[in-house]
Formats: structure tokens, C-alpha cells, sequence
């Protein structure tokens, strides 16, 4: 049986790989200030050069650059966007028993999504692609970007958010317009695999999500409506050969996670609603619960 040249595939990757040490020492190097910015790029561009010969080596269909040009696999892309700043927060995300650094997104102005630097990585490993396979580009769900910048992570984050929009429905229209200008620019750039990644059905699937996240209660109807409305707004008007696809984590920072719970809170919205091509999903494990 042969495979076809674009996912769904039988195996996948769907998520970050473990950074080199070289790759580490770099990005600490030039945190502090010791190397430019285009050095930082060499070393991850030796990286990922050696990555994908390894994910050709080992026959995957699918080819990324394992998100080495990223410090998270979410706020990196929102930094991007027009009108988003990346801001301190007074403390990291929970994950279990375990704490990440702390850094959110913060909309000072207008978002859109022109000239987004994640066109120009996935160019790099577009250049990489051999017969058979297909470069892939992962991005947070535009539910995840919106979800991060409404919280009260950082002093003044939703002081700044008023500032600019003074509704939820403005500021979800603005960041699905600049989503279609990301994908847009994307396909134009030879993309034909998008992931969006969404911890949003993560969180739902938690019952003790609350406690977990500080946040207030929520109506699940409404919030998965909104997810599932915002994320196809984004698609709208894609071209029918760019496939893209879904990935729910319940989170994974250093081998740990920050949620856990089946997905029968979500899954009348999120599964039947959603306008993508296939979900990469955790399963029957005491974690992701089962799929009865």
C-alpha cells in the first residue's frame, strides 16, 4: 500500500525535538548577548539541516525543522503577529509538579499577520524536502493565541488588550484575518501542511482545570463554540490541497504535563464541527482517558 504525499499519515511528527546541546549553549549565548542574531541562525540552521536528514533517515513522509528556531512552541509565532509584544509574566505555566518560565503576549495594537518570520523558516526546510515527502508547519491554534492574550498573565496585559479592542469579538475577527494572511503567505511559500496546535480542548477536558489554571468557571458550550468558530474563521477561503490538521496536548514540558481527562466535554464541538483534515489526539492512556 502506498502512502499519499500529504498527511494524514499512518506516523507523523507532531511536536517539538529534544534541542541539541549546541543548539542550547547558543541560544543562552545570545540571550546574554554574546552572539548576533545571525549567528544564532547558523547554529539552527546546522541543526535543522541535520534533523531532517535524520527524519528522512528514519522515513518519515513529513519533514519539520522540530520548532529549534522557537523558545516556546506557542508564543513565538504570537510574537510575530503585528500588534502582539512579548511581555514577562508573573509566573510560568503549572505544569505537574513543575513550573516553565515566564513569558506571555501582549496586544499593544491592531494584530494582523503580515511578514510573519515563520514564512521564512518554513522556506528553509521547504528547500530540504525530498521525493515523497512534505514540509510541515506548525502553528498555535488561533483559539490558543486569542485564549493567551485575554488573560491577566502580566501587569497591564488587559489594560493594553481595551485599549485597542473594546470586544472579544473584534479582537477573535482581527486575529482570524491575520491567521489567513499567515496561511496565505505560507501557501504562497510552497506550504502545503499545516498543524495547528490547541491545548484550549486540553484545558475542557480537565475537570479540575479551575483549580489548575486560576481561571474563573466556564459555560463549556460557550467557549468550545467560540474555539471551533474562530479556528474555521481562520481557514475560510484555504485552498482545498493545503491539508491541515489538529493536534490536543494536554501539555509537555520536560516530560511532564499540565492536564489530563478524557475528551467527552469536547468532542460534540470540537470533532464534529472543526473544518480540518484529520486530529492528532493522546489516547487510552490514564492521561488522555479513553475514547468511549
Amino acid at each position: 500500500m502506498s502512502y499519499k504525499h500529504n498527511s494524514p499519515f499512518r506516523f507523523d511528527v507532531v511536536g517539538s525535538f529534544l534541542r541539541p546541546d549546541v543548539l542550547k549553549q547558543a541560544r543562552a549565548d545570545h540571550a546574554a548577548g554574546l552572539i548576533t542574531d545571525e549567528q544564532l541562525a547558523t547554529v539552527e540552521d546546522v541543526a535543522i539541516r541535520d534533523l531532517v536528514a535524520k527524519q528522512k533517515a528514519a522515513g518519515l513522509h513529513v519533514i519539520t525543522d522540530g520548532e529549534f528556531r522557537r523558545s516556546y512552541w506557542h508564543l513565538d509565532f504570537m510574537w510575530g503577529l503585528g500588534g502582539i509584544e512579548r511581555r514577562t509574566a508573573r509566573e510560568g505555566y503549572q505544569f505537574h509538579d513543575e513550573e516553565t518560565t515566564a513569558d506571555t503576549a501582549v496586544v499593544v495594537g491592531r494584530v494582523d499577520g503580515a511578514n510573519h518570520p515563520f514564512v521564512r523558516h518554513f522556506e528553509f526546510v521547504k528547500a530540504l524536502e525530498g521525493e515523497g515527502q512534505v514540509a510541515k508547519q506548525t502553528i498555535p491554534a488561533p483559539i490558543q493565541t486569542y485564549s493567551e492574550v485575554i488573560l491577566d498573565r502580566t501587569d497591564g496585559q488587559v489594560q493594553s488588550l481595551r485599549s485597542v479592542y473594546a470586544t472579544n469579538e473584534e479582537l477573535a475577527a482581527d486575529i482570524a484575518a491575520a491567521y489567513r494572511t499567515v496561511i496565505a503567505d505560507l501557501y504562497a511559500a510552497g506550504c502545503r501542511n499545516i498543524q495547528f496546535d490547541d491545548c484550549t480542548w486540553g484545558i475542557y477536558c480537565d475537570k479540575d482545570f479551575v483549580a489548575k489554571t486560576g481561571l474563573a468557571p466556564v459555560d463549556i458550550q460557550k467557549v468550545c463554540e467560540l474555539g471551533v468558530e474562530l479556528n474555521n474563521a481562520a481557514l475560510e477561503g484555504k485552498p482545498d490541497d493545503l491539508t491541515v490538521t489538529t493536534h490536543v496536548c494536554r501539555g509537555n514540558y520536560h516530560s511532564t504535563y499540565a492536564f489530563e481527562g478524557g475528551y467527552d466535554p469536547v468532542a460534540p464541538y470540537l470533532f464534529a464541527k472543526e473544518d480540518v483534515d484529520a486530529f492528532y489526539l493522546e489516547f487510552d492512556t490514564p492521561r488522555a482517558g479513553g475514547f468511549e
